[in-house]
């Protein structure tokens, strides 16, 4: 595959992102969905990290999306530390703890591989608070963004300039942690719909 159609995909992933994150934040603005101000917080700079160790290896167009989700994310957090999830918990900071000590193992190797199956980690960490928040309040999530997300990083592993463990070992990861999420939420949301009925 020419480096040309490497662009187009990495377009068409950044487009999917793009769009995804649309219903989301009328979502948050409209009151409806109430995102976990720390998973978004940590998704920003897990997926700064994560671009930078992607470009240094090489990744082209792959990377885009990335960069994308970094700076959406970081605008989701904002509206999450005021219009978000306020319940809290002593699972959500060790989780955030978690995802912090990432960054710090991130900052102490040199290594790209090592940077991005830690930072992965750590987002997997990140997002254990907006699962919780998921399995309880599963209404309060927009699925849309999730099952785009699936597709954007799903489409950005064969944007990848070049495909390898480091490139590609982030976004592979994301797909199955969104196809969870959406699975979870509309599992959920059937348990509830069923058990509420008169």
């Amino acid at each position: 595959m020419g480096y040309d159609n490497h662009a187009v995909l990495g377009f068409v992933a950044v487009v999917i992102g793009v769009i995804g994150y649309i219903p989301y934040c009328r979502d948050i603005l409209r009151g409806t969905t109430k995102p976990h101000p720390f998973s978004w917080l940590a998704f920003g700079v897990l997926n700064g990290i994560t671009f930078i160790a992607q470009v240094v290896s090489g990744g082209g167009p792959g990377t885009w999306v990335t960069a994308i989700t970094a700076i959406a994310t970081f605008g989701i957090a904002i509206l999450a530390f005021t219009r978000g999830e306020k319940d809290i918990t002593i699972f959500d900071w060790i989780c955030f703890a978690g995802a912090l000590v990432g960054i710090i193992f991130w900052k102490l190797t040199s290594n790209p591989l090592w940077a991005v199956v830690i930072v992965t980690i750590a987002d997997l960490l990140a997002f254990a608070p907006t699962f919780r928040k998921g399995f309880l309040r599963p209404y309060e999530e927009t699925i849309s963004l999730y099952a785009m997300s699936t597709l954007k990083y799903a489409i950005s592993l064969v944007a990848l300039a070049v495909f390898s463990v480091t490139t590609a070992f982030f976004p592979a990861a994301m797909v199955i942690s969104n196809v969870g999420i959406v699975v979870l939420l509309l599992l959920r949301r059937q348990y509830i719909s069923t058990t509420t009925r008169p």
